[in-house]
């Protein structure tokens, strides 16, 4: 079970509209959904929720990069949502790598052993780290610093929405 909305800055606060993800297949798409929530440009949120297991802010201001950030990439990697926001480069990883050179042990130690002791998957050319992956910084302005989103667990895009003073528009469409 997921749960994802939109909310869209105005002059007269925040907007919130819930958005299914199903037409969603890549981040592309997900910007241009959010785009059109906002028709001045302003700044568009979206937050998704996966089951209390990881939650994901992508940030649109206007016709800039969306900025993402991921709770915990590995839950969100078993997720088709998530799957849409881990990108090559939020990852670390160049764009249709096969990541032959990432399975290789370069560390000195034997076969890969204790290779995993930092997160990773082990054995697997598709590691995801577990922990939280993106810009981190992504709400500094809004009032949430680094620091209070990287401690968010359950009921996180709440306390988004309270620290925006979105908690209200937020519930209508909960």
């Amino acid at each position: 079970m997921y749960f994802a909305a939109l909310l869209a800055r105005t002059e007269d606060g925040w907007e919130a509209s819930d958005t299914e993800l199903d037409d969603v297949e890549t981040l592309s798409d997900l910007a241009d959904l959010a785009r059109e929530a906002s028709p001045d440009e302003d700044t568009v949120l979206v937050l998704i929720e996966q089951e209390d297991s990881w939650f994901g802010v992508v940030r649109i201001d206007g016709e800039e990069d969306p900025r993402i950030y991921v709770s915990d990439a590995a839950a969100a990697a078993r997720s088709s949502y998530g799957e849409l926001l881990l990108t090559d480069e939020l990852l670390g990883r160049d764009p249709g790598d096969d990541d032959d050179l990432d399975s290789l042990d370069l560390d000195g130690t034997e076969d890969g052993e204790d290779e995993d002791d930092e997160g990773g998957a082990s054995g697997s050319a598709e590691a995801v780290p577990h922990g939280p992956v993106g810009d981190a910084g992504i709400l500094d302005d809004l009032g949430v610093s680094e620091k209070e989103l990287k401690a968010l667990s359950e009921d996180a895009l709440s306390e988004i929405a309270d620290a925006l003073g979105a908690s209200e528009v937020l519930e209508t469409v909960r």
